[in-house]
C-alpha cells in the first residue's frame, strides 16, 4: 500500500473496494468490504468520492484495497501519512491484526518509534544501502551501538552518523 493515496477520482469507496475485489477475484466480498469500512471507519463514507475525502481519508480506502483482497504477504509504505491520533493507533492496530494472523508484513517508515513498536526485525538503510538490521535488542546489544541507547531513533542517529546535538527545548511563550 503507497504512501501517496492515489485514486481513481470518479469512482466511490465502495466502487474502488469493488474493482479492486474483481480484479483479484475475491468471494465474500461483501462480508470483507463491510468489515474494512467498520475497521477503517470509514461507515457512511462508502458513496463519497475522493475529492470528498480528507488526506487521511483517503489513506485509509488505500490501504482497505489493500487488504480486501486477504493477502499473506503486505507491504506498507508509510501507512499513517495523514491520519489523526486516533487513526494512528486503530492502522497500528490493524497493522498488527494481519500480523497475528499469519501475514507477512514489512513497514516502510520514518516513524522509528512505530516501526519500534510493530516490528520484529528492522532493516535500516542509508542513502539506499543497507547498513544494519536485526531485532532493535539485537541493535541496541551490537558494540558497536552499545552508546546508542535502547531507542531505535537512538540507533539510527549513531548508525547513519547523524547523532546532532539537540538545541536546549525553549519555554513557551
Amino acid at each position: 500500500m503507497p504512501d501517496e493515496p492515489h485514486l481513481f477520482e470518479y469512482l466511490t469507496v465502495d466502487e474502488h473496494l469493488r474493482l479492486i475485489a474483481r480484479l483479484y477475484g475475491v468471494a465474500d466480498f461483501e462480508r470483507r468490504a463491510r468489515a474494512l469500512v467498520e475497521e477503517l471507519e470509514l461507515v457512511g463514507r462508502e458513496r463519497s468520492l475522493p475529492g470528498e475525502l480528507s488526506r487521511g481519508m483517503r489513506q485509509k480506502v488505500v490501504i482497505a484495497c489493500g487488504l480486501v483482497r486477504d493477502a499473506s504477504v503486505l507491504l506498507f509504505d508509510e501507512p499513517l501519512t495523514g491520519l489523526d491520533p486516533i487513526g494512528i493507533r486503530r492502522m497500528r492496530e490493524t497493522i498488527l491484526a494481519r500480523g497475528r494472523g499469519g501475514a507477512a508484513i514489512m513497514v516502510s517508515s520514518h516513524l522509528l518509534h512505530l516501526v519500534e513498536e510493530i516490528c520484529t526485525r528492522v532493516i535500516i538503510m542509508d542513502r539506499g544501502r543497507k547498513i544494519a538490521d536485526g531485532s532493535v535488542a539485537e541493535l541496541a546489544s551490537r558494540a558497536d551501538l552499545a552508546a546508542a541507547g535502547s531507542s531505535l531513533e537512538q540507533i539510527f542517529l549513531r548508525v547513519t552518523g547523524r547523532d546532532p546535538v539537540l538545541p536546549e527545548p525553549r519555554s513557551p511563550c
